[in-house]
Order: C-alpha cells, then structure tokens, then sequence
C-alpha cells in the first residue's frame, strides 16, 4: 500500500519530496513476501466468501462485482506501470494462472451453480465454466482428482484469465522507482511517536534501529501503511477518527510442498469454502505460486493465534492496543464471535496429522513427507465501533484525518490486490485541492477511471487487451475452451 501510494504520488507530483520509513531490513518482508500470503490477484473469480449464500437460497454477488472491478483498476496501474518504464519485467510479479471454486457435496454443488448462473453473464467474468463431470475435473486437476471418490459429487468454477502476483517483488519494484526518482527510502528504520504542530504539520520520531541512534522528521502528510502495526500509530496521532477502532490479531501457516513431481502436477489456484466460523482470511485454497520465475504449490491457511500486531512484532501489541475509546468494542467482540473463537481453538489443537487430513479434501493421497509447514504472515482483523458496542470486520479500512494531513490503512483480504483503489481513495480524501486537476493524469494511467467496466463491456474489452499484452498474459478473457474472447470489442488502442 505505503510503495503503491508513494509511486502515485510522485507520478502525479514529481516535484514533492517523500521519504518512506521501513522498519525490517528489506522491502515488503512483513506481509507482502510471496510466502505470507496467497498471492493471489484478488478479482473474486475464485473466492467463494465474495458470494454467499442468502437466507433465501440464492449467491449474492455485490462483493464480486466490487473486488473485481477494483482489480481491474490495480491491473491497468500495473500495466501502465510497464508500458512507461515505472515498473520492469512483468513475469517478475505477475503470471497468467486459473482461478478455481472448488466444492464437493450436493447442497454445495448446487450453490457453485448458482453462483456460476448469478456471474456468468457479467462483463467481468465472462467465459467462467461450471464443471461437474469427473473425467473433465481430472484433466484439469490431476493431482486433485488422483484417489478422489466421485460418489461424492464435486463442481467448478473455471476462469482461465486468472493471475498470480508476486507483491513482494512488485513492492520492491514500486520503491525501485521512487528512489531512482528522488524519494528517500530507508530500511531498519521504526517510527516510533508523530505529533501534530501548530501550522498542521507532522513531526516523526524515527529510531535506526540498526545503530539506536534517533531522528526527527517533518512531513506535510503522513500515510500509516504499517500492516498490523498501522493501529497503534494511528493511535499515537491522536486523531478522532482513529478513536474506537481496535484490532484482533490472527496468525496462519502454510503447508509448502517440498515434492517436484506434485509440484508439476498442478497449475491452478482452487478455493474451497471457508469453515464455519473461520474469518474469510481462512479460506483453505490449494495455491500455485509463481516465485523468481519458479512454480511452487502451497495449501492453507492453517489458523493460529498470537497477541502480535506484526510477524516481527511483541506480544504486548494486543494488549498496548486497548484504549478507553476501544475497550468496550473489542470486550463485546468475544460473545458475538463464538464460532470464530471455537474454530481459532479448534485449530490450535490441531496436531500434523489432522492438518494433512484437511489437506486430503484437496489432495486425497496427501502424504505429510511431502509438506513442509510455513509460518505466514500475522493479519489484525478491524474492530469498528458500532453503537455501544463493536463489530468484527474482514475487509480492509482507509482511516483518515479531517484536514487530510494523515491516512492510514487497517484490515486484511482483499488487501494488496486492490492497493491502488485504496490508494485513490486516499489521495482523493487528503489531497481534495489538487485531485481534481490530477484526475487527466489517472485516466492516463487507468483508462477505465471513473468508469464500472461491468457496465462496459467494449472499453473492458479493449483494457483487457491492451494490459494482458503489456504484462504478457492471456488475451482471451478466462476460457477454457477457447471462444469466450468473441465477447470483447476489437482492440483498439488505450
């Protein structure tokens, strides 16, 4: 979010100095490393939690429809990123690769239907296929379907114009930019304390934690892009809108596949459905990743718990987090999520064997000698006052001053896939004076600005094209079968 923003920023005022504090030693070790997290280019074709199931038996796809059109906006970015010299070698950070629902069961099958029925006549995801004959899931899912018991009926929801995103990589390329370009970035570096001056500017008390030497800063603007630590830095602003929000902290791991052969032998990102009570970060999903220009398979995630706000945090973090303004939401979250707390419980008990057991619904032969186990990244799940009381969110949050002169961002999934939206919203919400006269400058970069491409099929249909060719992949928009493109306009340039 923090590279995304800073790479905005200076496209749109070259002329602005920005400096850019990271704690960790490298760019994007924390949450966005290719390894802590699914990488998955979130455009809801696959994640089953983007459309549930209503009280009436029908899938509601408002979500679906929002993340996708959100991604849309991150994938023009990027692909303008590459076409004008901002970013490099596209394959470093992005690949081609199927999005795949996954269900098994009949009252499951019949939602996956539904939900095909509901999304296959939107512009955006178009050329999805609903599958359910088994020699067809064999041929596309070998490795799931080796020792699968067919009795039990199973369906899919295909789209072939999926991507994985390294964002680790496309992080460090965005921070490649701003130094080269001016900016300042420094690693080892924590923000400890901000304070808000007289003439409504920030002074940052900034700690190398490298040689413990400590330094003063002086910004106009302040973004808060911290991951799990971004709470409490918010908190340390002293901002109204900061008051009330709290955090809930939950850890994951990752079975990584240490086999070649089983490695090889899938090429898909398949999501299952979440399990009762589990957060929607939790959806367990059998995962190709594409990392230095080598595939490799994860399955997860597998749930766990830490007071931590950060994977390198301290297990004060919770604990620091609670203020008088929060109290009272985070107590009054526990009875509300019963399920969420039994299924944490549940999980934390779970030995390796019951871990490869929950692989199985995946990969039917699984055998533990062929997985080693991950530590993922840590999520703060937002906790938002409402009433007397508070509600547990799974989204991602922009919190933001008054007079615009601080933002930060909480929450977790979608999350980076949809950076640049985010990032929009921030600029649009802190910098109301210039935004409007950097609006032709956006269009350039994303020429659906403005625009629900939902709603547009021959402009979707010509930034589809024009971005899969700039960052090398398909041109068809999710077929498996080879004619779903005959619905896109012509190419026309962008």
């Amino acid at each position: 979010m923090s590279a995304t923003l800073a790479t905005l920023l200076h496209r749109l005022q070259p002329d602005w100095s920005i400096s850019i504090y990271e704690r960790l030693d490298a760019a994007a070790a924390e949450s966005s490393d290719p390894w802590n997290n699914a990488g998955t280019g979130h455009s809801a074709l696959c994640e089953l939690n983007y459309t549930p199931q209503t009280a009436d038996g029908d899938v509601d796809i408002t979500k679906a429809l929002t993340i996708n059109e959100q991604f849309q906006v991150s994938r023009q970015f990027w692909a303008n990123s590459v076409e004008t010299g901002v970013l490099g070698t596209p394959e470093e950070f992005i690949n081609p690769i199927p999005h795949v629902g996954f269900v098994h069961g009949a009252s499951n099958v019949d939602y996956l239907r539904k939900r095909y029925d509901n999304l296959a006549g939107q512009t955006l995801f178009k050329g999805m296929e609903y599958i359910t004959d088994p020699d067809e899931f064999t041929k596309r899912l070998p490795l799931m379907s080796a020792g699968r018991d067919f009795s039990d009926p199973v369906a899919l929801n295909w789209f072939t114009g999926g991507t994985d995103v390294d964002f680790g990589a496309l992080t460090q390329q965005m921070l490649g930019f701003v130094g080269r370009s001016g900016g300042t970035v420094n690693f080892g570096h924590a923000v400890t304390n901000l304070d808000k001056q007289s003439d409504g500017s920030w002074k940052l008390k900034v700690k190398n934690l490298r040689t413990k030497e400590k330094s003063t800063a002086k910004a106009n603007f302040v973004f808060v892009g911290a991951g799990g630590g971004a709470l409490q830095l918010l908190q340390k602003s002293g901002i109204k809108e900061a008051k009330g929000f709290g955090g809930f902290p939950v850890s994951g791991a990752f079975f990584r596949c240490t086999n070649k052969d089983l490695i090889a032998d899938h090429s898909a990102k398949v999501y299952g459905k979440a399990a009762v009570g589990a957060p929607p970060m939790s959806v367990p999903h059998l995962d190709t990743r594409v990392i230095n220009g080598t595939a490799g398979l994860l399955f997860g995630p597998y749930a766990g718990w830490s007071p931590k706000f950060l994977k390198e945090g301290k297990n004060t973090d919770l604990l620091a987090s609670i203020k008088p303004g929060n109290a009272i939401p985070m107590l009054s979250i526990a009875p509300k999520e019963f399920g969420l707390l039994k299924y944490l419980i549940s999980e934390l008990a779970a030995g390796p064997a019951d871990r490869v057991e929950t692989l199985s619904e995946f990969v039917p032969r699984a055998a533990g000698e062929d997985w080693e186990m991950i530590v993922a990244g840590q999520r703060v799940q937002v906790i938002r006052k409402k009433g007397r009381g508070g509600v547990l969110e799974f989204g991602t949050a922009v919190v933001a001053a008054e007079d615009g002169s601080i933002a930060g961002l909480l929450g977790a999934s979608p999350g980076a896939s949809t950076a640049v939206p985010a990032m929009l919203d921030v600029l649009e919400r802190c910098f109301p004076k210039h935004y409007q006269s950097w609006e032709p400058q956006l269009t350039e970069m994303i020429p659906s600005y403005g625009t629900k491409l939902n709603d547009n099929p021959g402009l979707f249909g010509q930034v589809w094209d024009w971005s899969s060719k700039i960052l090398k992949l398909a041109d068809n928009h999710g077929q498996g079968t080879g004619d779903a493109s005959a619905h896109l306009a012509a190419p026309a340039a962008v």
